[in-house]
């Protein structure tokens, strides 16, 4: 049998460490992404709301200050808190519409007290996300991804139609020489020089606009080198609720639960796109990226900034071209921005980068993004439901972009959060991966101690079960055994813990088309069957394997899928067994 596909464009996984200069350079090519998008949307939001430009210089302070920490504590995965990868941070777009809503019903301290509270969903999806398992599925994680590209890729064109207005030509020019310089370097360079595309193409593109007269370096002159913000652009801290505060919970309360889904699909999508050899997710890193998530925004409430949110597009981008993914460049990233806060000169600097070489850099990461949330959508298949769901969701999400369908039936702070594609769309996912898991076949349930004890009582319930689906005898021997040897391999896993009191065994068995999914939940240690299983499948069977591998062995035969979940206090194995009448 053959081993998994090797991604051999991953030079530096997480835990391994580039040459100091390989850091500094790739961290670079990350700031200018992050710094662009935070600053941009930070007045965004301002400007709109009409708040002055001192309350503007802390706003935009307190966003770098805050995306530096969190992308550093995403890098650093401290206890519970971190992705233990490259999962870049800032100010996004999610949150745009109704933070100007909220600035301007109800001013500063009613837009602080709804970002507090748009941070306790983030810790509560890392709470709950065991139990949200069958709704939070690679389905929904890799529609929020396509939704994300294709919403996000008129943004980047209109970067370079805002530009093109006084050169045209030029501005055409300028963005086709930084799509082509950079899409070669990522294509055709090998070693050290693959790892400079992004900025080869960025320097290029920059080159280029100053031959057109479309780079303006006048800004970067005129800022200072070094600066402290006035903290009397702070407006203070109130979380008293008031009438436009309960007005606009709702509101915030949908696009948070969005801003959740959307954190928990980056933390599975950002530990595929780091490893140089497939293996199974560790959603406890995943529940890590949405407390660090949590965190970021409750810091974004407390200094009254538009809250900061995960950069998964860029981060996966960034990661694709230039095969480094070591979490010392998300420590690089995060001091980085960290000292730009206080370095006006720099941030100029970067912020100068033309439109259309930036709406050029733009169509790349999105484009990347499309076919990362194609790849994980095929993760576990696509049968003709989970086809419908991805199709209404995308559809839905593209058409209701503009929000023109509900701007005149729910006003414009409804429409405002409705209005965004992603939002629309991943409700969509959500909704009908929960209407299928509602009316889906009844499922048994068992509760028992995890020990060989537990047998017998595994074994009546599958042979029942296959009974009342009139399977064959071969195919009910089938599943039994398969039962019978995932609860061998689930106390191989457990290991020493057997001197002690057992833990507890839930055991749900649920019927699907011509198939039986068992799932086990259950406390185990740090060894993930699925990735035992594929090291199985990379060696030839010796007669001198253990009876533990001899388990794993079976249970790969007899069962379709084998999945293993890996949360703090609790593991998810499933288990999927094909039968026949």
């Amino acid at each position: 049998m053959s081993g998994p596909r090797i991604n051999r464009r991953i030079r530096y996984e997480p835990n391994e460490r580039p040459p100091p200069l390989v850091t500094l350079g790739v961290a670079l090519q990350g700031v200018v992404l992050v710094l662009a998008n935070t600053v941009l949307m930070v007045t965004i939001v301002v400007g709109a709301a009409g708040e002055d430009d001192v309350y503007l210089g802390w706003a935009v302070f307190a966003a770098l200050i805050i995306a530096g920490v969190t992308t550093a504590l995403q890098a650093a995965h401290l206890g519970r808190f971190g992705a233990g990868h490259i999962l870049m941070t800032g100010a996004g777009p999610h949150f745009i519409a109704v933070s100007v809503v909220a600035l301007t019903e109800g001013g500063l301290p009613t837009l602080a007290s709804l970002i507090v509270v748009a941070s306790l969903f983030q810790f509560a999806m890392a709470a709950w996300l065991p139990f949200l398992r069958r709704i939070i599925t690679p389905i929904v994680s890799g529609t929020a991804l396509m939704l994300i590209g294709v919403t996000v890729m008129p943004i980047a064109v209109g970067r370079i139609a805002d530009t093109s207005e006084g050169a045209p030509a030029g501005a055409l020019i300028v963005a086709g020489v930084t799509l082509i310089v950079a899409s070669a370097m990522a294509l055709r360079a090998t070693g050290v020089w693959r790892l400079w595309a992004p900025l080869s193409g960025i320097l290029a593109g920059c080159a280029a606009a100053s031959f057109f007269g479309l780079y303006d370096v006048r800004p970067v002159a005129a800022a200072s080198w070094f600066d402290l913000p006035e903290l009397a652009g702070w407006p203070g801290l109130d979380l008293t609720p008031d009438g436009p505060f309960w007005a606009l919970l709702p509101v915030f309360t949908i696009v948070a639960l969005v801003a959740a889904v959307k954190t928990s699909s980056d933390g599975v999508v950002i530990q595929r796109a780091s490893a140089r050899r497939p293996h199974a997710t560790d959603f406890r890193l995943v529940q890590g990226a949405l407390n660090a998530s949590g965190v970021g925004i409750l810091l974004s409430g407390v200094a009254v900034t538009p809250p900061v949110i995960a950069y998964l597009p860029s981060s996966v981008s960034l990661i694709n071209l230039t095969g480094v993914a070591a979490r010392s460049v998300g420590y690089a990233i995060g001091g980085i921005l960290f000292a730009l806060a206080f370095l006006p000169k720099l941030t100029a600097v970067l912020l100068s980068v033309p439109g259309p070489v930036m709406g050029a850099f733009l169509l790349i990461i999105m484009g990347l993004l499309v076919v990362e949330g194609i790849r994980t959508v095929m993760q576990d298949g696509l049968d003709p439901q989970r086809g419908l769901v991805v199709g209404v969701a995308l559809a839905l999400g593209v058409a209701l972009e503009d929000g023109g369908v509900f701007r005149g039936v729910f006003g414009a702070t409804w429409s405002a959060s409705l209005g965004n594609g992603m939002t629309v769309g991943v409700l969509a996912a959500i909704l009908m991966t929960a209407f299928l898991e509602l009316t889906g076949r009844r499922r048994r349930r068992l509760e028992a101690a995890l020990d060989t004890s537990a047998l017998p009582r595994i074994d009546a319930l599958l042979r029942e079960l296959g009974g009342r689906m009139q399977w064959s005898r071969q195919s009910v021997e089938q599943l039994r055994a398969a039962g019978e040897e995932a609860l061998m391999c689930l106390l191989q896993v457990r290991g020493d813990h057997a001197a002690r009191t057992p833990p507890r065994m839930i055991l749900v068995a649920r019927p699907a088309h011509e198939a039986v999914e068992m799932e086990f939940l259950a406390v185990f240690d740090e060894q993930n069957i699925e990735d035992r299983l594929t090291y199985l499948g990379d060696r030839a069977e010796t007669p001198e394997e253990s009876e533990t591998e001899i388990s794993f062995r079976l249970l790969r035969h007899y069962a379709s899928t084998v999945r293993h979940k890996k949360y703090h206090g609790i593991d998810v194995v499933t288990v999927k067994v094909a039968g026949s009448r």
